[in-house]
């Protein structure tokens, strides 16, 4: 971990020394994450009425996670298929309860639990051109290995490191790429198939953008990724802090789908509303 990591973990560990009670929210620094935690803050304050400190977009999984496990953050949503992979190093699992479970079995040794699930599986999407997948007849990974012209993939900067990343990906599928992968934020891998400067990314199965009919999504028909459930991991001590926490975000469990989610990223990134005006919009339309 590098010196900026490491001293921003520092900041926030000491951005949480106040004698008030309060909870710290975390997340990751995309969309959907920065969302997630606003909705749940929102309903820790709407419920609880604890004040809530926010330290949404903190950075990719290995800075949140560790600013979880130091207690610079109480909670934050993360990935079943991200966790068992990315952070505990384990094998990949296709079975979604098995993966939970153990994920939840694995964080217990940090002193962390996972909460039951968001109810959507943000898996990884590989996206073409709608144009493209037409004109090429291409409707799964094994179509587009078996193109003659090699792809030229775009990906997100943990994409090319991950277990369940490129390499399995490649591995899998004898896929065929036209050089090294352009890394760029995830943010961006749309508006680089728009231009051409890729023609395939390696994007999430809940993005905003996937509601627009210029982009598809080429099904994982050899079922590579694991499943991806989106789910709070927190602090046994801020539980055991605040004695109603569970429940409160026990309510949010099972309460967002894949079409639901994805439907309130694109009011985000496409419709230019703010997380805020969407996490309550939300809340309140069940609540």
């Amino acid at each position: 971990m590098g010196r900026t990591p490491v001293l921003l973990l520092i900041a926030i560990s000491l951005a949480g020394c106040t004698s008030k009670p309060h909870i710290v929210v975390g997340s990751k620094n995309f969309t959907e994450q920065v969302l997630l935690g606003e909705i749940i803050s929102q309903q820790i304050e709407r419920r609880l009425g604890i004040e809530v400190d926010r330290k949404l977009d903190l950075g990719g999984t290995l800075l949140a996670h560790e600013a979880l496990k130091s207690g610079g953050i109480d909670l934050y949503p993360e990935y079943t298929g991200t966790a068992l992979t990315a952070v505990l190093k384990q094998p990949i699992v296709k079975d979604s309860k098995t993966a939970f479970d153990k994920v939840a079995e694995g964080y217990r040794a940090w002193g962390i639990e996972w909460l039951p699930p968001f109810g959507f599986n943000n898996s990884f999407a590989m996206v073409v051109g709608t144009e493209v997948a037409r004109a090429q007849g291409l409707k799964n990974l094994s179509d587009a290995a078996r193109r003659s012209a090699a792809w030229h993939l775009g990906v997100g900067y943990e994409f090319t490191q991950r277990p369940d990343g490129l390499h399995g990906l490649i591995q899998t599928y004898s896929l065929r790429l036209d050089g090294d992968p352009v890394t760029m934020d995830l943010g961006l891998l749309y508006t680089a198939l728009q231009s051409k400067k890729i023609d395939m990314a390696a994007a999430s199965a809940t993005d905003g953008m996937l509601a627009h009919p210029e982009f598809t999504v080429l099904e994982d028909d050899l079922h590579y990724f694991p499943p991806y459930e989106c789910a709070i991991a927190i602090r046994h001590g801020s539980l055991e802090r605040f004695p109603n926490l569970r429940e409160t975000l026990t309510e949010l469990s099972g309460r967002i789908s894949d079409k639901e989610m994805r439907r309130m990223n694109e009011l985000v990134d496409v419709g230019h509303k703010s997380v805020a005006e969407v996490a309550r919009d939300f809340l309140s339309n069940w609540k």
